[in-house]
């Protein structure tokens, strides 16, 4: 098994400023904060001045996946303190008219189906959601939060028991980060 000596460095953009505290780093940037818990006792990570060092001494084909894991991880940080991570969903309403609506870090939709009661979800922490008409928003620095909040409120509006040929109305995801679903 060949063992090979791993050394990246990732200088940070202007506005952009990072921090290692243990084994938490943390970016700054223009819109907003992010941070992630980097444990690894082969592969290491530290962040000095305006730049990122990732290095590992003796690195299998593991310890190398994960060396490369974590620089796309840092770069999808570094672009969501600088640019931010935007997803877009779609709301589809067939038979009944929905009414969504967002307030209080509560997602909420009404009349789906024509439900009676109303189907809530709670915005996580660190993302911002907006409806403009049929379409909903969602905007965060963390690449990780901002897609979890689209996919949950995509399974808010979940059929289960109904032909999905037929049934159609929901909210689907139609723009991931920097790619069309559809």
């Amino acid at each position: 098994m060949a063992k090979t000596k791993i050394s990246e460095k990732l200088t940070f953009p202007e506005g952009v400023t990072g921090s290692m505290t243990g084994s938490a780093l943390t970016m700054k940037g223009p819109k907003g904060e992010s941070k992630r818990i980097i444990k690894d006792a082969i592969v290491k990570v530290s962040v000095t001045g305006n730049e990122a060092m990732i290095s590992c001494d003796s690195a299998s084909r593991r310890e190398k996946a994960r060396a490369y894991s974590y620089l796309a991880h840092i770069k999808n940080m570094i672009k969501g303190v600088k640019e931010g991570h935007d997803y877009e969903l779609k709301i589809c309403a067939s038979h009944f008219p929905m009414n969504v609506s967002v307030a209080n870090n509560t997602l909420t939709v009404k009349n789906f189906l024509g439900e009676k009661i109303p189907r809530v979800i709670t915005i996580k922490a660190g993302a911002t959601v907006k409806v403009d008409g049929p379409i909903i928003k969602v905007d965060s620095a963390s690449k990780e939060i901002a897609g979890q909040v689209a996919a949950d409120i995509e399974q808010l509006c979940r059929i289960t028991n109904r032909d999905r040929r037929v049934f159609q109305d929901g909210i689907y995801i139609t723009k991931k980060d920097g790619k069309e679903v559809i």
